[in-house]
């Protein structure tokens, strides 16, 4: 879960002017990356055999 600290922190880090666009594009990929790694922490994940036999079955 996302915390204000974590927000700040990214918000710290960009750019002097930037677009509320840009600051929305950061905090969903912030969030999509703190999601997969509780998925991983959880076992949810999958391994990399797995997803390598998923992409062959896709770019058939």
């Amino acid at each position: 879960m996302l915390t204000k600290d974590k927000v700040a922190a990214l918000v710290e880090h960009m750019p002097d002017t930037f677009s509320v666009d840009d600051l929305v594009e950061r905090v969903l990929l912030l969030q999509k990356i703190e999601t997969a790694q509780k998925e991983i922490e959880d076992g949810e994940g999958l391994d990399w055999e797995d997803v390598k036999k998923e992409m062959d079955e896709w770019l058939k």
